[in-house]
């Protein structure tokens, strides 16, 4: 008896140390989430499984071009997906022909999937002035993405952004980690 007992509460111990692990993983490292939409194609498709890298911005700030994930503010469980463009205390604009601009300079990237159509810049059109903790982001799929061109999305602020789109897990054709800005 006293044999089984003590099976028991290893037992219970070392499943207790998992759920703890499991815990802290989760909660302060990474997390895995799945990309619903296509607001980031061609970079990440409908039904793409990623893992969120919650750590890294706990030691250094987020970078223009960072794939990033946040909470929608208007719809509980409900993440979004973007990539930033501006920075904090930079000015972001869009012009009717759907160039970009940060602090009137044009933006260069290739993360756009098309041309900005003037029915998507939004708010943008007038100069928005980010914020000492503010970034503003957009899918890549640029006419087809609710982001900071919107009221309803707006300017990203730090302290709201859950971490950094690392790793795709799924599907396994596409396994590896993304490619941000500073690694191109």
């Amino acid at each position: 008896m006293k044999k089984f007992m003590k099976e028991m509460i290893n037992t219970l111990l070392y499943l207790l140390g998992v759920l703890l692990l499991t815990y802290v993983l989760i909660t302060y490292v990474g997390q895995r989430t799945k990309v619903d939409g296509a607001s980031m194609e061609t970079t990440l498709s409908d039904g793409d499984n990623l893992i969120v890298d919650k750590i890294t911005y706990r030691f250094q700030d987020p970078k223009r071009f960072d794939i990033i994930v946040f909470p929608f503010r208007y719809r509980e469980n409900t993440y979004y997906i973007k990539r930033i463009i501006g920075l904090p205390g930079e000015t972001v604009q869009i012009d009717e022909k759907g160039n970009i601009y940060i602090d009137g300079e044009i933006l260069e990237e290739t993360y756009g999937r098309e041309v900005i159509s003037p029915d998507h810049i939004g708010i943008a059109k007038d100069p928005i002035h980010l914020g000492e903790d503010e970034y503003f982001v957009m899918g890549d799929n640029r006419n087809n993405s609710t982001d900071s061109r919107t009221e309803i999305v707006g300017n990203i602020h730090r302290d709201e952004i859950v971490g950094r789109a690392w790793l795709r897990i799924w599907p396994f054709s596409k396994f590896g980690l993304l490619k941000h800005g500073t690694e191109e």
